[in-house]
């Protein structure tokens, strides 16, 4: 499985925002965002921003919603791609694609505190969609589809410390939780408005469009 190298609060202060890569520390006075800690990027002579290029823009956006979602550029072009594909706004289909990732919706189910721990988690295979075994983050779940911990990973510590606190976790209206079981379904494709992720996907389609 590839994924992106690097500290990850550093990605957070090149964006200028919060993208939640580190879980719980990212509600906390510890995280790199901070208007009174470091307002401007990593690295050198960056303390004096620029104006940035239309395409600066555009490149920014695309970037940003790779890094909030943890996905390497060509698996993000080939999202784009069958994003395209589908009837209905490029921009909208990317961002559904992304969230109906299952490393993504395990992340939204609550059993890992950030998308980067539910790819980790879902690469060793602790999880079954529809009872059977999947260890591949990019895959694209359905409605009606049971995402579930599988019953052998039920007996490691994490899940163990996890479950009494699952049922707690808010978790979006296109998902269901049943924390009891340590499961969780999917309802349907969620609408643009149930999409928290703060990207402006138009951008990325004038990126991919150049």
């Amino acid at each position: 499985m590839a994924d992106t190298l690097g500290a990850a609060c550093k990605l957070c202060r090149r964006e200028g925002m919060k993208l939640f890569l580190k879980g719980e520390r990212c509600f906390t006075p510890k995280c790199a965002v901070d208007p009174n800690r470091r307002p401007y990027p990593p690295g050198p002579h960056q303390q004096r921003r620029r104006k940035t290029s239309e395409y600066g823009l555009q490149l920014r956006e695309k970037q940003k919603a790779r890094h909030i979602y943890g996905i390497l550029e060509r698996q993000f072009r080939r999202h784009f791609a069958e994003a395209e594909r589908l009837t209905g706004a490029t921009g909208e289909n990317l961002l559904r694609i992304l969230e109906m990732r299952l490393d993504n919706v395990v992340y939204r189910l609550g059993f890992a505190d950030s998308r980067a721990q539910a790819r980790q988690l879902v690469t060793h295979g602790h999880f079954t969609v529809d009872g059977r075994k999947a260890a591949v983050p990019s895959h694209i779940v359905k409605p009606g589809d049971v995402i579930a911990v599988s019953p052998r990973a039920r007996e490691l510590e994490y899940f163990k410390v996890l479950a009494p606190d699952l049922a707690r976790r808010q978790i979006p209206a296109w998902l269901l939780q049943d924390a009891a079981a340590m499961s969780g379904r999917v309802l349907r494709a969620p609408g643009r408005d149930e999409i928290d992720s703060a990207l402006h996907e138009q951008l990325i389609v004038e990126y991919y469009s150049r």
